[in-house]
């Protein structure tokens, strides 16, 4: 293991390029325990200096020839507390799904709350610079993984070169399944996406009950 030192000094170009990036940035400035600064927080600002950190990676790769879904890092995961989908009354986490898709589309849309508030699982896909993206999101309870207590954490997963995120976190079966639809701007985005790995012909995000 390569100690790297303070996340805000490292420049993504100037490191070994990985295949995925694994992130938890501190979750007091979301916590709802905490003061709620969210993303604006000094401490759970951090997830924009992974989020750096990926893009200079990616674009260095890109300048040694690689293309689509080669270029590295792939897949990005980032952990935090439920407390995400309501800080800054929902806008933090439409801010971390915007803010990472645009990782490959740089112009993408704002991504505004879902009527009811986010739904505990969900994804987004469409179609970015050189192919397809995908972003996934499911909430976790740690008591259901040998753990004696009980702890839920958001866990979201993106593949920035396909449409594998869903798939991650989901098992097919599940993931093919009928999510009720959430209204939102990614319809616009592109024709050519599809419904997490099932194949729809728009971008959206779909999720269960908040």
């Amino acid at each position: 293991m390569i100690h790297l030192g303070d996340i805000t000094k490292i420049h993504g170009a100037a490191v070994p390029p990985v295949n995925v990036i694994i992130g938890g940035s501190p979750c007091q400035d979301l916590s709802i325990a905490g003061k709620r600064a969210g993303l604006d927080g000094e401490r759970s600002g951090l997830f924009m200096d992974q989020l750096r950190i990926i893009k200079e990676m990616r674009k260095a790769d890109a300048d040694r020839g690689r293309t689509g879904k080669e270029i590295r890092p792939r897949w990005m995961v980032w952990e935090n507390v439920p407390g995400a989908f309501s800080s800054n009354h929902g806008a933090d986490f439409g801010a971390v799904l915007q803010e990472t898709v645009r990782v490959v589309v740089p112009k993408a849309p704002a991504v505004s709350m879902p009527k009811g508030g986010w739904p505990t699982s969900g994804c987004l896909s469409g179609m970015g610079n050189g192919g397809g993206f995908s972003v996934a999101w499911r909430v976790f309870d740690a008591q259901f993984w040998g753990v004696p207590q009980r702890r839920r954490r958001i866990a979201l997963v993106a593949d920035f070169g396909g449409f594998t995120a869903p798939e991650i976190l989901f098992e097919r079966e599940s993931v093919s399944g009928d999510y009720p639809q959430v209204r939102t701007p990614w319809e616009t985005l592109t024709a050519h996406a599809q419904r997490c790995a099932a194949g729809n012909d728009r971008a959206a995000i779909y999720g269960g009950e908040p």
